[in-house]
């Protein structure tokens, strides 16, 4: 229980471990998870440490594994997660692993070459199909001449020289028409991507002075690119020109386009030929793709089964030789040698662990663990469950704790959430919060294994604890306010009653009614719990709960602060700092309770002592003559008297009270020339007296040396004050602790008062929630309870789903985020600064869990 209000106590411990045995004990520790080792060599470099080779080794098995999984989320293969955590492997089986990883690593690259050099393959055969069909359009448009080309053809001639030409017109180079044997038509066909076609047509145009002829067709289905596996979209063209020129210039434009030529013979037969040779391979293709992609399915399903193991394994083994880089090697090179911090709590746990491993690796000799003393701090280490981890948090988020330091975790478990509650007081809202934190609360252990990586869903999975709380105390608070969306609940009837009031009046009344207490409709006791629902209905409602939840705020505010400044008393005396008890706590308590506290006093008095009452006997306590709280306060630090009127007959609220508050006043001035000076003034005064210790004790050893004072003199407790006298020449100089405590009383004394002010948020954003709720409720829900017939059924229907819909966003969420906030800012800022200083570092044990935890984080992201 004492870890739970204080951080477990550390001690550092310096570890033997014989070589053999090193990689198990690390394992078991590993396991365990409650060990934090320093690293004994900082001034190597981390390629020149003892195990560098292995690490590497586990980086390269680890890059395989991700390989690996990349190609198994690429095929949508379902990876089989046991939830099964197997144990680190032995040194020698990383042989074993390494084979396995690397035969499946080459099996699936020889398998992707294969069948991306077989896909390539198959894109062209199929471009060439479509290019052999799309083509064939093409010469059928023209059978009807003399030539297939000729129609073609006469768009690149001149009129003239077709006039002068005597035989029929042909297509094809110069130097080989005059051998119509050897004749072979002067056209390209390809495929090129669709979006480049019209850059592609001016470019031939600008480039060939529109001495080309274009035809180009879409391809209506898209082709797979082998490389990245995307669907592209293709054109197939087909260019006509005249000499070698030309074509070498279409060449080079079909190049620069990245477009792919194909052979395309001119005689019909000759293209049917080919079509079906293209047609016969593309079909064996497509036998041999499906072959393919068999085999690797099956290698990509076997390996899916044990992939989750295999990088728990690789994992765990990268980690347990990146820790024993840490250690350090005796001179015999047989022994590793680790510094570590342990809780002292679990030091018999940890012989253990260290036991298990030297029995798994057959060592004879056994580990060594041995306390050291050290003046370093310790780390702080707070033992939680999934109950406290995400309170914790809230403070961790703030500053780690010092070591031993109080925790104020355990309290904040009840404050945050009522704080939180007092802002979102709404028994409807309060409802909603709390049925979804224990939605997640009684399914988290199927929420906790989907692993999400929304951020914003983790956030709210790993504060359930915290909502179903807030939810909870909302609900109290809510029942308090006797708020349920916006409306009342009129359980125990209301303490008012209705006299000589119509029934004309009530529905002719253009205002709410004023409730007066001192008139004959308040029956005399109040409502049992909570506020009357009568308020609902009444126009002093905003002034009445006003000046109820303003006095709340400051004496919860007040009190929350008493509090904290008390548990500074409790961490002053664990520690034995009883100048911090004499010159601040004390001090601090008289200063916060004579003014503020004595504030709060005021209120209760106010409340027991003055009434309502239209009876001229009891005028001096009715609310004609209450004095006001702040106006009293604000004279009382004036010195001055509070004004009343003659039928009060006083001001005051008991006798003697102006005494009182002077004397309280007077208490209170001084304890701030005690906050500023007590503590540098003693601290002073200890160092003059140690440093004149220190000069008598060097006096008297000089005359020893002399032979002027007995030897005797030379006793253990003369080297006390010599060590002291040196530890103080590295302290703090005065100047630093004057204005240090300067500025810690001023800190203080203004943040009394601020902070005393900063708690009426309490009441601002409370009154804010009433108010919102009442608007969502009067200009949306009331609109479609007003409307009759059927057409009101609808129209509610409707405007329910917008009321609750808004109701949800705005009021829950958003007004439910802006009170966390403002309660985490209480806690942080008002709570925390009375003694909490937060300069501690977090416990970070080598533990397995905590390493692939974060390896899955990683890989989500």
């Amino acid at each position: 229980m004492g870890s739970l209000f204080r951080s477990a106590e550390m001690t550092l411990c310096q570890l033997f471990l014989q070589s053999e045995a090193a990689y198990a004990c690390v394992s078991e520790l590993g396991e365990l998870g409650l060990v934090q080792f320093r690293d004994l060599n900082p001034d190597v470099n981390v390629f020149q440490r003892k195990f560098v080779n292995e690490v590497r080794r586990c980086d390269e098995m680890e890059r395989k594994l991700r390989y690996l999984e990349k190609e198994i989320k690429k095929d949508e293969i379902p990876m089989l997660d046991t939830g099964e955590n197997p144990e680190a492997p032995q040194p020698r089986e990383m042989i074993d692993l390494e084979a396995t990883f690397e035969k499946l690593e080459n099996e699936l690259r020889e398998v992707n070459q294969n069948a991306e050099a077989l896909k390539r393959n198959f894109l062209e055969l199929t471009e060439l199909k479509q290019i052999l069909r799309k083509t064939q359009v093409f010469f059928d448009e023209h059978e009807g001449g003399t030539n297939p080309t000729e129609s073609m053809t006469r768009a690149l001639i001149s009129e003239d020289s077709i006039a002068r030409q005597t035989g029929p017109v042909q297509l094809g180079c110069p130097e080989k028409q005059y051998d119509p044997e050897e004749y072979y038509p002067c056209f390209v066909a390809g495929v090129i991507l669709r979006e480049r076609i019209p850059a592609f047509e001016r470019m031939l145009w600008r480039a060939c002075r529109g001495n080309v002829f274009l035809r180009q067709a879409e391809i209506e289905t898209p082709l797979e690119d082998p490389s990245t596996g995307d669907q592209v979209y293709k054109s197939v063209f087909i260019i006509f020109f005249q000499g070698d020129q030309l074509k070498t210039r279409v060449k080079k434009i079909c190049e620069g386009f990245r477009a792919t030529l194909y052979p395309c013979p001119e005689a019909p037969a000759d293209r049917r030929e080919m079509a079906m040779g293209v047609m016969t391979r593309i079909e064996d293709l497509n036998t041999v793709l499906g072959q393919t992609q068999d085999h690797r399915h099956r290698v990509l399903v076997a390996a899916a089964k044990n992939i989750k193991n295999w990088f728990v394994k690789v994992r765990k083994i990268k980690a347990i030789y990146h820790t024993l880089n840490l250690f350090n090697l005796d001179v015999t090179q047989k022994c590793l040698i680790a510094e570590c911090w342990v809780p002292v709590l679990d030091l018999e746990n940890i012989q253990l662990a260290l036991r298990r491993g030297t029995e798994r690796s057959g060592s004879s000799v056994p580990p060594i663990l041995n306390r050291m003393d050290t003046p370093e701090d310790p780390p702080t280490y707070n033992h939680t469950n999934k109950f406290t981890t995400a309170f914790q948090a809230l403070y961790d988020s703030y500053g780690i704790a010092s070591y031993r330091e109080m925790n104020p975790t355990p309290y904040t478990i009840i404050t945050f959430p009522f704080l939180f509650a007092i802002m979102f007081g709404d028994f409807g809202h309060g409802t909603l919060m709390a049925l979804f934190g224990v939605w997640m609360v009684m399914n988290e252990k199927p929420l906790a294994a989907k692993k999400s990586d929304n951020e914003i869903w983790n956030i709210f999975f790993g504060g359930r604890y915290i909502i179903m709380l807030m939810g909870f105390f909302s609900m109290y608070t809510g029942l308090i306010y006797n708020d349920v969306f916006a409306k009342s609940l009129n359980i125990f009837g209301s303490s008012w009653k209705v006299t000589n009031v119509t029934k004309d009046y009530v529905l002719n009344m253009q205002t709410e009614h004023m409730l007066d207490p001192a008139s004959a409709d308040y029956v005399g006791y109040p409502y049992p719990f909570g506020l009357d629902p009568v308020w609902q209905l009444s126009k002093n409602k905003i002034i009445f709960l006003n000046s109820f939840k303003m006095k709340l705020s400051i004496i919860i505010g007040i009190t929350h602060m008493l509090f904290g400044v008390a548990i500074s008393y409790f961490k002053n005396m664990h520690f034995n700092n009883r100048l911090n008890i004499i010159c601040e706590f004390i001090p601090q308590v008289i200063f916060l309770s004579f003014l503020f506290f004595y504030m709060v006093i005021l209120m209760f008095i106010k409340w027991f002592k003055y009434f309502a009452s239209n009876d001229r006997t009891y005028i001096h306590l009715g609310t004609r003559c209450a004095p006001s709280i702040l106006i009293t306060f604000i004279n009382m630090v004036l010195n001055k008297e509070t004004p009343f009127e003659d039928i009060c007959i006083t001001s005051d609220m008991y006798p003697g009270q102006m005494v009182i508050q002077k004397i309280l006043l007077f208490c209170a001035f001084v304890c701030i020339p005690w906050m500023l000076l007590a503590k540098p003034l003693m601290i002073q005064r200890a160092r003059k007296a140690a440093s004149l210790h220190l000069v008598n004790h060097n006096q008297l050893h000089s005359a020893t040396e002399n032979g002027d004072a007995e030897q005797s003199i030379h006793n253990n407790t003369s080297q006390t004050p010599v060590a002291q006298g040196q530890d103080e020449m590295d302290e703090e100089p005065m100047s630093e602790i004057y204005i240090h405590q300067g500025i810690h009383t001023i800190e203080y004394v203004l943040g009394s008062i601020s902070h005393t002010a900063s708690y009426l948020r309490l009441w601002a954003l409370s009154l804010a929630h009433a108010q919102l709720s009442e608007v969502l409720w009067g200009m949306v829900l009331n609109k479609g309870l007003t409307v009759e017939g059927w057409a009101g059924g609808v129209a509610l229907y409707i405007i329910f789903a917008v009321w609750g819909a808004l109701t949800i966003s705005i009021l829950v969420l958003m007004e439910g985020l802006s009170a966390f906030l403002h309660t985490l800012r209480l806690h942080w800022v008002e709570f925390c600064s009375k003694f909490y200083s937060g300069a501690g570092y977090a416990f970070q044990p080598f533990s397995f869990e905590v390493i692939l935890d974060a390896a899955g984080q990683i890989k989500e992201e």
